[in-house]
């Protein structure tokens, strides 16, 4: 089976068993707990091994709301290539609608992965027993492949991402002059003359004169200009900041 193959079927038999009740602030960073659960993959040649459910635990937090395309989200890190190619296909169907994501900073350092020598029904009915009131509004539980969980974990973030934009941010966005209505009535990303999205055009300007006046780290500067793809477009003005007068 290919690797894309395995890939749809993964997204096709990912379930969510508890979804949280929050959806992604507009105003300050969210963090979500997620556990994914899934049967581990040596049980279909020693199944006498089991009943055993592996658990993925783990937190990612978003920053504040902004806006991005499906290429800017490639190019970040903390997925594995399996998860990326989930991404990417995702994106393809729609890579506008897929754009109206959120800046996300995966923290590969809390994830823990543990056994529970139970079904995956009866680990989920465990973990649902010890997730207290406060934690549950954004806690997500998801039944997932164990060799591909990340997809699984990817698959819910695009959904989470996009139900969070629809309704706070698309009138935000709309009232910034950021997307626009196409011929079928879809809310698209609104461009430039070089293809870059306002909304990140306006960002870079302001990263620049933050890095002019000494309060940004031209790294970081750097870093955006690359995850767009447009460093190109601006490395003039950005060797321009580092050249004595």
């Amino acid at each position: 089976m290919s690797d894309k193959q395995r890939i749809k079927e993964v997204l096709k038999n990912t379930e969510i068993l508890l979804e949280p009740d929050d959806l992604i602030s507009t105003d300050h960073a969210t963090t979500l707990h997620y556990f994914v659960l899934s049967e581990p993959y040596y049980l279909e040649e020693f199944p006498e091994e089991g009943p055993e459910t592996k658990v993925r635990e783990g937190k990612i937090t978003w920053e504040k709301p902004k806006l991005l395309t499906p290429d800017y989200m490639i190019n970040m890190s903390g997925f594995s290539g399996e998860a990326r190619k989930a991404m990417q296909m995702i994106a393809r169907e729609n890579p506008d609608l897929a754009g109206l994501l959120y800046k996300m900073n995966y923290r590969k350092q809390s994830i823990s992965t543990f056994t529970i020598a139970r079904e995956i029904a009866a680990a989920e009915a465990q973990i649902r027993d010890n997730i207290s009131d406060d934690e549950q509004s954004l806690t997500v539980i998801i039944k997932g492949i164990d060799e591909l969980w990340d997809v699984s974990l990817m698959k819910f973030i695009q959904s989470l991402m996009l139900k969070s934009a629809y309704k706070s941010q698309l009138p935000y966005y709309e009232d910034k002059g950021y997307l626009s209505t196409d011929e079928k009535g879809y809310s698209v990303v609104t461009r430039n003359l070089e293809g870059l999205p306002i909304a990140a055009s306006e960002e870079i300007e302001k990263m620049f004169a933050r890095v002019s006046s000494g309060t940004e780290d031209p790294a970081k500067l750097k870093q955006e200009l690359d995850r767009w793809g447009v460093f190109n477009i601006y490395q003039d003005r950005f060797f321009d900041l580092f050249r004595e007068d």
